[in-house]
């Protein structure tokens, strides 16, 4: 298994263009990006619009403390409606949430995930917060009533329109987000090496390969594991060039979008193995449908228009949650802007779970393969 592996590397590496698609072309994609957006001044949030309906009893302390942020900060924007008009302003993306009060019960109605409705979310838990404080002081502590009112009251005051990760949001860093995206997914042309080389009506190597004694799974597994390896340095290059060299905007640690990469990277490989184990087509189709795939899938995912993401995230969400490269663009948002391990957890578990498909598919397809003579 090891020579396997160390001849299915060597072979790799001495192939020009499983080096130069994987790896220099997402540098030199960035390095054009970032000169051509990349330098575009940080911009501050617009002020986040909700409505505020009370269904039942009215929450005065509630309302005051909307009005208290409201007049202290531009975070926000509260207008009172019924219940009728908070629902058809949501869905015409009038307001992005709605508080809705009864009594001492709260809750926030949102159309969509991001960062508006991740601040009105934030608010709500800050208020819930300091009630529960609160009442924890009026139960123990009644003499420091007055401290607690007070501190609730400048809560306006303390905030600041940054991101979750306490840095003020660059707009453009969606696009480099979904750039990663699109690098990972160039795993697939390795990976399309790799199922070059296990079909023996192809190549000589094949040919050679396949007559061997060697069960075609643990074929599979090792060009995979060697595909797997030169990809994921190239992503962790890539990574390290956008953080350090070109100093963008990652407020997380190198390290926590470490299994980014590792699933991203994984995935490409899968998918290139997948598609060229398919079919007895010419390798030029294959290779442009891997191309016409990879592009798609990244243009879904914001690279050339950040718009087409939030779109396809409003009215087809289930697209979003299977392009891979919407799902490792969203994984990054999660480390950098984002507090969200659960979110940050089941997008590598979907990355995770798409790459065993592939390769499972991979297996199926070859396995079954049989030739009158090589």
């Amino acid at each position: 298994m090891i020579q396997q592996l160390k001849y299915a590397l060597l072979t790799k590496l001495r192939n020009f263009g499983t080096v130069f698609w994987p790896f220099l072309f997402p540098l030199a994609l960035t390095t054009l990006m970032y000169f051509s957006v990349g330098q575009m001044e940080e911009a501050d949030f617009e002020t986040v619009d909700a409505a505020l309906v009370s269904v039942g009893e009215e929450d005065a302390a509630f309302a005051s403390f909307l009005d208290a942020v409201e007049a202290e900060s531009d975070l926000i924007r509260v207008h009172e409606m019924t219940e009728q008009e908070a629902v058809k302003a949501l869905e015409e993306r009038e307001v992005q949430g709605i508080y809705e009060t009864d009594g001492g019960a709260l809750s926030l109605t949102v159309g969509e995930s991001g960062m508006p409705q991740s601040i009105l979310e934030s608010l709500l838990s800050g208020y819930e917060e300091g009630r529960r404080t609160i009442e924890t002081v009026m139960q123990n502590h009644p003499e420091g009533l007055e401290t607690a009112l007070q501190s609730l009251e400048d809560y306006g005051t303390a905030v600041e329109q940054v991101s979750l990760g306490g840095r003020t949001t660059n707009l453009t860093a969606q696009f480099f987000y979904a750039m990663i995206g699109m690098a990972c997914l160039y795993g697939c042309f390795v990976g399309f090496g790799c199922a070059m080389w296990l079909q023996c009506n192809l190549t000589a190597l094949a040919a050679r390969r396949c007559v061997a004694p060697v069960h075609r799974l643990r074929l599979i597994l090792t060009e995979f594991a060697a595909g797997f390896g030169i990809h994921f340095v190239n992503v962790l290059v890539l990574l390290a060039y956008m953080k350090y060299v070109l100093r963008l905007e990652f407020a997380g640690s190198y390290l926590s979008m470490v299994p980014v990469a590792v699933t991203g990277s994984m995935f490409g490989v899968a998918m290139g193995i997948f598609v060229g184990s398919i079919g007895k087509m010419r390798e030029s189709v294959k290779i442009g449908i891997l191309i016409g795939v990879s592009m798609l899938l990244s243009f879904a995912a914001g690279m050339m228009n950040p718009q087409i993401k939030s779109w396809l995230d409003i009215h087809a969400p289930i697209l979003s949650q299977i392009n891979p490269a919407a799902v490792i663009s969203d994984a990054l948002y999660c480390v950098n802007v984002y507090d969200s391990p659960g979110r940050y957890a089941r997008d590598t578990g979907i990355l995770a779970l798409m790459c065993v498909l592939m390769v499972g598919g991979a297996f199926l397809i070859v396995r079954r393969e049989r030739y009158d003579s090589i």
